[in-house]
């Protein structure tokens, strides 16, 4: 008695592999600011691993729901969802390692708990990269998404996610405790008014899902802006704790040091739209 070969279907498996390779180049691209960065090099190796444990399981669900709003395949469902998750945080893994293998900052002799802190703090954003991919580098019209058909709280997650892809860029930088701490408490207040009112306009010229439904500005103002911005506030006092930067710090510098922290976060939470 003989068994049928399995039948494998060519042309899916080569768009399965077009699709890997643009991950990949998503992962290189959305992240080699933070593969070049010292900061993120020391961070690898002197965070608490509890630290960065904690990190790479917040990052599995908004890995997933990138995965399930974008995806760097057009393969749906909760099954493929689930495989792309893994994949992207596989490439971004191997993305992570071969760079910095090749920058010099991982050396084959490093030990294991020093390289590995190093590549897996880069793994998550280099994972969202490769998410993004295929809404940013496709060239033959599969780049849709299900984003058009994301609920509010769907938006509100994407700004989340684009939030803390912008905050990740800049978190683990000295710069960040150096701005707020020359910042007096008008600069603090001008922060607050530009970062809300580049958010308002960035959202409001983007047109999120569900904006017909509040098309006047006042409105989109509370129904998006303000709600933006305090996901902003948090995924930049998530970085910052994330990344030792709350400690041993007064909470009015924790507070400045978020707010200053809060300015790119919210450009990311506008640009979610574009992004995504």
């Amino acid at each position: 008695m003989t068994t049928a070969a399995p039948f494998i279907d060519l042309r899916r498996e080569r768009g399965y592999a077009r699709d890997l390779g643009r991950a990949f180049a998503g992962a290189l691209i959305f992240n080699i600011p933070l593969l070049m960065t010292m900061e993120m090099w020391e961070q690898g190796v002197v965070m608490d691993r509890w630290r960065l444990l904690v990190f790479i399981l917040a990052g599995l669900p908004l890995l997933y729901g990138l995965a399930y709003y974008a995806g760097f395949s057009k393969r749906r469902g909760f099954r493929n969802d689930v495989l792309d998750t893994a994949v992207a945080l596989a490439v971004g893994f191997v993305t992570a390692s071969v760079l910095l293998i090749l920058f010099g900052v991982v050396q084959w002799d490093a030990p294991p708990r020093e390289a590995l802190g190093m590549v897996a703090l880069q793994a998550v954003p280099g994972a969202m990269g490769a998410l993004l991919a295929r809404r940013q580098m496709n060239g033959d019209g599969g780049g849709d998404t299900d984003e058009d058909q994301a609920s509010y709280f769907g938006e509100l997650f994407l700004m989340a996610a684009g939030a803390l892809f912008f905050a990740m860029n800049v978190a683990p930088t000295e710069e960040m405790i150096l701005i707020a701490y020359k910042a007096t408490p008008v600069h603090t207040l001008a922060l607050i008014a530009v970062s809300l009112a580049l958010l308002h306009a960035i959202v409001f010229s983007a047109g999120f899902a569900g904006q017909e439904e509040a098309d006047h500005p006042v409105t989109a103002f509370f129904h998006f802006t303000l709600p933006g911005y305090a996901i902003a506030l948090g995924v930049s006092l998530f970085a910052l704790w994330i990344f030792g930067r709350v400690d041993g710090h007064s909470l009015e510098g924790v507070v400045q040091t978020m707010i200053v922290l809060g300015f790119p976060a919210a450009i990311g939470a506008a640009a979610a739209r574009l992004l995504v």
